[in-house]
């Protein structure tokens, strides 16, 4: 077997010689996609049959030719994107040097870190992907220094897993997930600067984040603390809130309790009110603003004492309260702690010690989210004990509830049921008192019978002996005297609070950045090792399993562990608790500054440069976590002169999610017949059935079944997962139509931050507009199916109808690149092409910036094209096509109209009209349409600027 393929550009369309009856040409260049991804030979023959229709063989004389023509039946793009994708690695095209013509202005544009998992990309990936890619092209072309790179959030729980499930170190599987991630980003055509991959996994990179680990420790940032944290004992670490559901581990469903343990903290409240203040002018959606501003909860209130009483009625120890609502402290009927209170225990009676215990054990289980769910019936047990109420001088009752949180405020609150609906649920449960101290000030109101929260006037509120008296106060006026009255009598003091807690900052696992201290074995004293001795690598362990006592799989390596403090000799112990995940995801944008550099995190002068990033582009799940962590970390950084703005992102996009193709259910009575989903009962899980696309029509606004349209169905689309296996592979999509369909699909579906269904059928539109821009350009395929080389583009001067079509789509186009409205500006493309198909001739002027155009969204196509035009370099930094106002008027001109023959009247249309335009236009005008209604038209004659003659079937016509 002999093949032959010459690379670009010296032969536009690959010569393939065989000598062998063997896989046909385009299995061998699927072949080449798929060795990418290390995928067999076989399923590559088995998918190129079933995409091309052409079976791959050994020795069965397949009719090569054949399997040619079905290549490029649409446009040859296998061989294009290949090509170019080649030509792009080999010259380093996107490459952003670092020393750069400073007076140009920069652009820094940024994906959300991907964790490079093991299923590799699903089309919803793509999303946001191509549109920053989109944009990071048209930047370039517009003169702008450009940053856009790409790299890998590798450690975490999920390769750990993994590891433990397969028994493979998760080095490896990292190693191997990033690669897949890697190849598949690169089949797409995104314009990525390679050379300035980075991975959090590698000591290079971490050896940084260990470094800004001490900076906190420095500032007092980071500390140590017995903190009751999510344990799961299966998966042997601390989980996160959002990574417990129902009691259980997100990731394998295991149990999860609660539990005290001494762990690494992060003092992020300390931040709180600078990370408030500075969203108003971060340029984010207000939506995203508001869920970072009730994330930290600012909150101002009170703190309140209450005193414990013992069985003989004396005041017994203190009891701190928090409240936002001090004005209502005449409300207050009992109070509430949470389960793990630290003066719970001594509080409890006997007789209510193990009811109490039971439930604190349940609660245990539950994840903080979980607890504080609005919807969720409350429960809780009485204590046994009672506290005294300083302002009305009665005692009432002590509650524990999970509803409230050990981690907000002091643990404990004054309930006022009268005035809070979480708090007059649990009332009404359990048959305590509810007191009435706000009523409305507008006369209108009416009791409901629901607690009242809104503002209004104090009533029922004032004792004599404590002194306190805000009977008739606003609201306001009221919470400022009683605030006076604690501090007065020394019952507690203004407060302000947050809902915001300090950043949990360890796991016990091994898949992680080690941390930079030491213990000294005698003395137990903290020591924080010399920047000189960073990296702290993590070592290779053979077992990296759960311990089962709660002790990280780091303790396994005991000669890791076991060291000696560098500076005074003595004997000590390594931490053995590992960074979470979000730690390498909170600086990375940094890095990507200034990869290589081993003497500092970033240079400064490249920092000041770059930052901030410009458009930070992902999913809106990390809308509230890791944005506020990095801007967390990016103050500190910023404080300590390392960097030279307040914040990391200046601008933040959430793209929406891709859903899977629609699914369709019908329902089923208990007889099994289909019933209607208009006339259904509520039905449980087991009366329904999946209908299959093919036996579903549509009728009117609804899905019917086709052989029964009284049957309506349910329709919906759903997330992409591998449990319900909707995913879509963008490998399969690119074999079939190609990398530029795909990108364009995606960015048509709908506006970039709005959630869209998958349709695989819908990509074959973009895949003709596709196909017809080649052809409007390159011509017809010659008869053996190739094309001639070259395009089809001529000299001649371009008409002003062409110069005009042509620039309204450069307006277009860049003003929907600029406000990231990419399928308008698709559709311009497309209303440019069905105009370009009138012409009679193709001016090269003309065709050339449209090509530049579209380059942005299709780049292997309009590669191909600008070379087949006569340029022999890429057109990655050739100047964006500048609309000329001059040709953006529209210019009308009075059109005489006959009907066989005779004028009947005139009409007013634009120079660029094509003749159906005008002819419509003839037919609204009242004068003409009394001639042309209802009438047969034989043939139209239009001169453009001159006449339209309208000649009907019948010769008689009104007068």
């Amino acid at each position: 077997m002999q093949i032959r393929i010459p690379a670009p550009p010296k032969t536009l369309t690959p010569a393939i010689t065989l000598t062998h009856s063997y896989p046909s040409p385009i299995c061998y260049f699927t072949t080449i996609v798929h060795r990418r991804r290390r995928l067999p030979f076989p399923l590559l023959r088995s998918a190129h049959h079933r995409l091309t229709g052409v079976r791959c063989c050994s020795g069965n004389g397949i009719n090569e030719f054949e399997a040619r023509k079905s290549q490029i039946k649409a446009y040859p793009f296998r061989d294009i994107e290949l090509r170019w994708q080649r030509y792009w690695e080999e010259n380093k095209t996107f490459r952003t040097p670092d020393e750069i013509d400073r007076s140009k202005p920069k652009f820094y544009i940024l994906d959300m870190f991907p964790y490079p998992s093991g299923a590799g990309l699903h089309v919803g990936h793509p999303l946001g992907y191509t549109a920053t890619d989109i944009l990071s092209r048209y930047k370039r072309m517009k003169g702008f220094n450009v940053l856009h790179p790409m790299g890998w959030d590798a450690f975490g729980l999920p390769a750990e897993q993994y590891a433990i499930e397969t028994g493979t170190h998760p080095k490896d599987t990292t190693i191997q997930n990033i690669g897949r991630f890697r190849s598949q980003l690169k089949s797409l055509g995104f314009s990525y600067d390679w050379d300035r991959e980075i991975s959090t996994t590698e000591p290079e990179y971490y050896k940084w984040t260990q470094w800004i680990f001490l900076q906190l420790l420095k500032k007092g940032l980071a500390y140590q603390a017995e903190v009751p944290v999510n344990w799961c004992p299966a998966l042997g670490t601390v989980l996160a809130n959002e990574e417990v559901v129902n009691g259980v581990s997100e990731r394998g469903g295991y149990p999860v309790i609660r539990k005290p343990m001494r762990q690494w903290m992060l003092r992020i409240t300390a931040y709180a009110d600078r990370l408030l203040e500075d969203l108003n002018d971060l340029d984010w959606t207000e939506s995203i603003k508001e869920m970072q501003r009730n994330w930290i909860g600012r909150s101002e209130g009170a703190e309140l004492e209450f005193s414990t009483v013992d069985k003989f009625g004396h005041e017994d120890r203190k009891l701190m309260v928090y409240t936002t609502r001090p004005d209502t402290i005449f409300g207050a009927t009992y109070l509430v702690l949470a389960p793990e209170h630290h003066l719970l225990a001594s509080l409890v009676s006997e007789p209510q010690r193990k009811i109490v215990q039971e439930y604190c054990d349940t609660a245990s289980r539950k994840s903080e989210l979980e607890r504080t769910e609005l919807q969720k019936q409350k429960t809780g047990v009485f204590s046994g004990s009672y506290a005294r109420n300083q302002a009305t001088g009665e005692d009432i009752p002590i509650w524990v509830a999970d509803y409230v949180l050990g981690s907000y405020g002091t643990g404990a609150i004054m309930a006022v049921p009268a005035h809070d609906s979480r708090d007059h649920e649990f009332a009404l449960k359990y048959d305590l008192p509810i007191h009435t101290v706000v009523i409305p000030s507008e006369k209108n109101c009416t009791e409901s019978g629901n607690p009242y929260d809104g503002d209004g006037v104090l009533v029922n509120s004032a004792n004599p002996t404590s002194g306190l008296d805000i009977n008739g106060l606003s609201c306001k006026e009221a919470s400022l005297k009683v605030i006076n009255w604690l501090e007065k009598t020394g019952h507690g003091k203004k407060k302000v609070n947050y809902k915001l807690r300090d950043w949990l900052f360890a796991r016990q696992r091994y898949w992680g950045e080690p941390f930079p201290v030491i213990f000294i074995d005698d003395t137990g004293e903290m020591v924080s090792l010399p920047e000189s001795d960073l990296p702290v690598k993590l070592p290779e362990l053979d077992d990296f399993t759960p311990t089962g006592t709660g002790e990280p799989p780091l303790a396994k390596s005991k000669t890791w562990v076991k060291t000696v403090d560098p500076i005074s000799g003595h004997p000590a112990s390594r931490e053995t608790s590992t960074m979470p995940q979000w730690a390498g995801s909170c600086w990375y944008y940094l890095r990507f500054m200034d990869p290589k550099n081993t003497n500092t995190l970033v240079d400064k002068d490249k920092e000041k440069y770059w930052g901030p990033v410009d458009i930070y582009v992902g999913g809106a799940e990390h809308s509230v976590l890791h944005l506020l962590y990095a801007r967390f970390w990016h103050k500190v950084l910023f404080d300590i002169g390392v960097v030279s703005t307040k914040e990391p992102f200046q601008c933040l996009i959430n793209q929406g999610l891709i859903l899977g193709e629609v699914e369709y259910v019908a329902y089923k009575n208990e007889d099994g017949s289909l019933i209607s989903a208009d006339s259904a009962n509520i039905v449980g899980e087991h009366f329904q059935e999946s209908i299959p696309v093919e036996k579903v029509k549509k009728s009117g606004d609804f899905f019917v079944l086709k052989d029964d349209s009284s049957i309506r169905l349910i329709s919906r689309s759903y997330k992409m997962s591998k449990s319900r296996g909707n995913v879509v592979n963008p490998d399969d999509v690119v074999i079939e139509y190609g990398a530029d369909s795909l990108r364009l699909y995606e960015m048509f579906m709908g506006p970039l931050r709005d959630s869209k269904t998958w349709t695989t059928g819908g990509i074959e539109g973009v895949h003709r507009f596709l196909a017809r821009t080649w052809r409007l350009i390159v011509g017809s395929p010659l008869p053996d199916g190739s094309y001639k080389d070259g395009t089809i583009t001529t000299d001649v001067e371009p008409t002003s109808e062409q110069l005009r079509t042509l620039h309204k789509c450069i307006e277009k186009v860049s003003e929907e690149i600029h406000e990231t409205r990419f399928n308008t500006g698709i559709s311009a493309m497309m209303e440019f092409m069905n105009s370009a198909y009138k012409w009679d001739t193709k001016p090269k002027s003309i065709i050339e910036p449209f090509v530049l155009l579209i380059s942005p969204y299709a780049p292997h196509i309009a590669e191909e094209l600008w070379l087949r035009l006569g340029h022999s370099t890429s057109l990655a930094y050739e100047s964006f096509p500048q609309a000329k106002t001059e040709y953006l008027k529209d210019i009308s001109v009075v059109l005489p109209v006959q009907i066989n023959g005779k004028t009947r009247g005139t009409i007013s249309v634009n120079e660029s009209f094509s003749k159906d335009d005008a002819f419509r236009m003839a037919v609204s005008d009242k004068k003409l349409s009394k001639y042309l209604v209802d009438k047969s038209v034989k043939k139209l004659i239009y001169v453009p600027r001159r006449i339209l003659n309208v000649i009907l079937e019948q010769e008689k016509v009104a007068k």
